[in-house]
């Protein structure tokens, strides 16, 4: 595989002015640029937790009734990285990053109080791009399959803490 073939390129921001809480994975892995879908990997457990967090049955929906229940909530997302040479679907394989404009999108919104970063490759990243930006930044465990460390119920408790920053 060349390394043109291994470039991937993530998808565009979900925002609008009314975004509370940004959520940033690093950059879409195979499953979700082959659906065209954020975190379409059919065992990615993003649209349960972030499900829990807004008590809404995510999963259960089609694709842009799950981006509009996330918008309704206050919920945006993006990713840190723009593009990325990645063979495969691991961030630890992510090289050659070119960053998303995190601080001009923010931007352009006046509501947002909080960053979360959806696994430890985003958060780090997205933390030296963002960590003057007067934002609270918060680490989450990865909703990756491939973060296994963590059950189901611990990443939900951690995601669970989200919800402070939704309140109108």
């Amino acid at each position: 595989m060349s390394v043109e073939e291994a470039r991937k390129r993530g998808f565009p921001p979900v925002v609008n002015p009314d975004v509370r809480l940004l959520v940033l994975g690093s950059l879409p892995g195979d499953a979700s640029l082959a659906a065209a879908q954020y975190y379409g990997h059919p065992r990615n457990g993003f649209w349960r937790l972030i499900g829990a967090v807004i008590d809404h049955d995510l999963v259960a929906l089609p694709y842009e009734q799950r981006l509009a229940g996330l918008l309704a909530a206050g919920i945006g997302l993006w990713d840190v990285h723009a593009e990325a040479v990645r063979p495969g679907s691991l961030d630890a394989a992510i090289k050659d990053a070119a960053d998303n404009d995190l601080l001009g999108l923010i931007a352009t919104l006046p509501r947002l109080r909080a960053v979360a970063f959806n696994g430890g490759a985003a958060a780090k990243a997205g933390t030296r791009l963002l960590s003057g930006s007067g934002l609270a930044l918060a680490p989450l465990p990865s909703s990756s399959p491939a973060h296994a460390a963590l059950g189901f119920e611990a990443k939900r408790k951690a995601w669970l803490g989200l919800r402070g920053w939704l309140k109108p």
